[in-house]
């Protein structure tokens, strides 16, 4: 029989995800995003064009794949449309390429004010959340009381709109945030009607028979394994499962119905909002990485913290996302060092470890390096694995050696060109 494939990243999200479905789709017949939401930054680049999706499936550029938004994905209506109507424009026929869970939850602009009011009462404790609603969307979708896709066909949708926006009042009110709703809810309700033009489908039974029929799927995850609910750095982490674990009960595939498992990782580490980083330099160092790397958030702008390799947490990642095949992004970013660091073990109570502990504060642990030579090369213009570096191959194959899991990609620029198969 067979399976669905998951790809999902390993670090603190950004590793480059969209552009490795948007290489990969062609051998797939689906593509189905499975959690988070706008919160989501997918770049995707090619003939010297940049795309950055939210929240549609990053398949979408592709004449013959099938892009599906899951259950499991929370959906801003405004913002989807924005993407829909920037998609159409390039020519792309969405309604026909395009299909979307009943079961998928719909973020109110309540939401995101109540997302804006909890993040600015936590003051210097925030989380570094991106406004975007995911939290609160999550929050009335465990408490019982969100609003979903399906529910726009019914003819008590605005009842049922107007009942939860009244119970998001109260906590706004307690929070003593000001807001105008009255600006917020006309560009809503024009999205919603769009949204109702697009096919609404059973996803569990769409995907099931798919796989039945012999559809090759691939599973797409947003953010990163350390960003989990549950195994991320929380709190500081998103309201989803991010992990492979997530695909299962965001799309309605059983555990036995996985196939490969493909882990995206950058050749270094970044990270977007507040949360422990062990591995972060913040200086010239860490500067000069972000500046080389472009490392300024798809979705927020905002500027992200760099840093070495981190093979404890990498390992971590792999082991609960059963990971069978890796793909490295941003190769070429470090061609511009003559050293590299990478951090095998951590200082732990005074211990040395090779894995990730409950709590990676820098109380708590130090990051322990090893150091190699980097390639000062431009990658960027190379075809295949034999006209890389000898120092790079070596980086892949140290690397390899530490997390026993094979490199099958590496990506030595933005351009779906610039995409290195190892086998």
């Amino acid at each position: 029989m067979i399976k669905a494939d998951v790809l999902l990243g390993l670090q603190w999200g950004d590793e480059g995800k969209g552009k490795i479905v948007d290489v990969l789709t062609p051998k797939y017949d689906i593509i189905a995003r499975f959690q988070g939401g706008p919160n989501a930054g997918h770049t995707l680049e090619f003939n010297g064009i940049k795309h950055v999706l939210h929240t549609i499936p990053s398949g979408i550029f592709h004449p013959t794949a099938l892009n599906v938004v899951g259950n499991g994905v929370v959906i801003d209506p405004v913002i989807f449309k924005k993407e829909i109507d920037a998609l159409t424009a390039m020519g792309v026929d969405v309604k026909k390429k395009l299909v979307i869970s009943k079961r998928a939850h719909l973020i109110l602009p309540t939401h995101r004010l109540i997302d804006a009011a909890s993040e600015a009462a936590k003051g210097k404790d925030k989380i570094g959340s991106t406004l975007k609603g995911i939290g609160p969307t999550y929050m009335d979708k465990t408490g019982r009381n969100g609003l979903r896709v399906g529910d726009v066909e019914g003819v008590n949708f605005k009842d049922k709109y107007k009942a939860l926006v009244e119970k998001h009042k109260q906590i706004l009110e307690f929070h003593n945030y000001s807001y105008n709703l009255a600006d917020l809810e006309p560009a809503f309700f024009e999205a919603i009607e769009e949204l109702k033009k697009l096919t609404f489908i059973d996803s569990e039974h769409f995907i099931n028979d798919a796989i039945k029929k012999g559809q090759k799927i691939l599973a797409e995850g947003a953010q990163g394994s350390l960003l989990d609910i549950d195994f991320g750095s929380y709190p500081f982490v998103t309201s989803s499962n991010t992990i492979c674990a997530g695909a299962c009960n965001g799309l309605g595939i059983a555990p036995n119905r996985i196939g490969n498992v493909i882990g995206i990782f950058k050749a270094y580490c970044t990270r977007v909002g507040s949360g422990p980083f062990p591995t972060e330099l913040d200086n010239e160092v860490g500067e000069k990485m972000r500046q080389v790397g472009r490392e300024f958030g798809a979705t927020t702008g905002r500027p992200r913290r760099c840093g070495w390799l981190d093979i404890p947490a990498l390992k971590y990642a792999i082991a609960i996302n059963g990971v069978t095949e890796l793909m490295m992004m941003k190769a070429d970013i470090l061609s511009d060092f003559d050293t590299l660091q990478v951090c095998t073990h951590y200082l732990h109570k005074g211990e040395k470890i090779d894995y990730l502990p409950y709590s990676i504060e820098p109380s708590d642990v130090t990051p322990v390096y090893e150091e190699l030579k980097g390639w000062n090369v431009d990658l960027t213009k190379m075809t295949s694995k034999t006209s890389l570096p000898q120092e790079l191959t070596d980086y892949i194959n140290y690397i390899e050696k530490l997390v026993e899991v094979p490199i099958s990609i590496v990506s030595i620029g933005p351009d779906r060109t610039q995409t290195i198969f190892m086998s």
